[in-house]
């Protein structure tokens, strides 16, 4: 009952946290959008009112008037839209997901014993759940400190863009060697996204309340608030599509299991940022496809990178005949894939099979093997090798036949 109950928060909490997330970046990226449109107001009573510029939109049978005010308007409404809640929530729901599924079982998801760290592999889980935690707050640590001291007056935005991307290659980096390959992806999304909520957190927010109480005091709004916010937004925007994909990796063992996934990672998260930024000039009136095309290359270079090596055609009939017997599969298969892969788990945190796939009986063997002989070849299973499955073990698993 215990694995059920985790289960089924494990569940509602995925679901509040993809609504949050869908609702936060759906809001940026209509901001953006907005921000990069606006076109300067034709009426002159809009200019004098201190209107810096307007869009026209339809949607949805109606027509919408966004005008922006560079300055303090006349007045501000009592209720005034804050954009933050969405942010916070999906930071907060994802957390917590992290903690349920991969803090609770941390031997089972963080800890890589494949690592060639001897440290890392050899951590136990408590080790491991701090050094998660330690990774995540360093992250915006370090990510805080290169936007104070390289650009803290928006001058230098672009070296220090190029700080951050290299930031970015060292976290992809050292969450690979540190952690098991599911978890790395995991957790180098994670400090992207940490980065983005915190930015909400401790700079948009607190800057723009700021300027809307000397506003509402009748004082000139200090412009270093302004520019502060849109440098984190613009961030938060770069920050997006990577995050997602990031986010959604540990479905394709093909990535995070490959050798160089450091490498397949920081090209990924280069070709989304890429890609958003066709998007952002895109909105302002400019296309260039060259931004595209550039994010789609480093996407071809990951997939030749990640591409399995070739096979040679030995796997024929005299191969078969030497290949393992079933008994000696078998034999492996209850040793390192029944504790999940049962009616019945008995490895805790586990109250049905991963993905309703069973093996306890030969008939479910047989109708799994190559999707078996595949897990086990890239070494997404067993998840995190907890059982300590040999390369020798694999291999036996791989020459089965019949």
């Amino acid at each position: 009952m215990q694995a059920y109950l985790l289960e089924f928060v494990n569940f509602m909490l995925r679901w509040l946290h993809v609504i949050a997330a869908i609702a936060w970046i759906g809001e940026s990226i209509y901001f953006v959008m907005l921000d990069n449109g606006l076109k300067k107001p034709k009426a002159a009573e809009d200019r004098e009112k201190g209107v810096f510029g307007e869009m026209w939109a339809v949607h949805g049978g109606g027509f919408y008037h966004n005008q922006k005010y560079a300055t303090a308007p006349a007045k501000l409404p009592d209720d005034l839209h804050w954009s933050f809640w969405k942010s916070y929530t999906t930071w907060l729901s994802g957390f917590a997901l992290f903690v349920t599924l991969y803090m609770f079982n941390p031997g089972f998801y963080l800890v890589n014993p494949n690592a060639n760290w001897e440290w890392a592999a050899n951590m136990s889980g408590w080790q491991a759940n701090v050094l998660a935690l330690v990774f995540l707050a360093g992250g915006w640590v370090v990510y805080n400190e290169l936007c104070k001291r390289i650009s803290p007056n928006m001058t230098r935005d672009g070296v220090l863009s190029i700080a951050v991307a290299v930031m970015m290659v060292v976290v992809a980096y050292l969450s690979v060697q540190m952690f098991s390959g599911r978890a790395a992806f995991l957790l180098t999304g994670a400090v992207m996204a940490t980065a983005m909520s915190a930015n909400v957190f401790f700079w948009i927010i607190p800057g723009q309340r700021r300027m809307v109480n000397a506003m509402k005091a009748g004082e000139t709004p200090n412009p270093l608030d302004g520019k502060r916010g849109k440098q984190r937004s613009v961030h938060n925007t770069y920050f997006t599509l990577p995050v997602v994909l990031l986010m959604i990796s540990n479905h394709y063992s093909f990535i995070y299991s490959h050798e160089h996934a450091w490498i397949l990672m920081s090209l990924f998260i280069f070709a989304g940022a890429l890609i958003r930024q066709f998007f952002v000039l895109m909105h302002a009136g400019k296309i260039q496809p060259a931004y595209p095309a550039a994010g789609v290359a480093l996407i071809l270079v990951a997939f030749w990178l990640a591409a399995p090596a070739g096979q040679t055609a030995a796997t024929d009939r005299d191969t078969a005949a030497d290949g393992p017997e079933f008994d000696e599969v078998h034999a492996l298969i209850d040793q390192h894939c029944v504790a999940c892969h049962s009616r019945e788990p008995t490895q805790p945190g586990f109250s049905a099979p991963p993905a309703g796939v069973a093996y306890d009986t030969e008939d479910q063997i047989l109708r799994q093997k190559s999707q078996i002989q595949q897990v086990v070849a890239s070494k997404y299973m067993p998840l995190g090798n907890m059982t300590g499955m040999t390369d020798e073990e694999r291999e036996t698993i791989a020459a089965w036949s019949e």
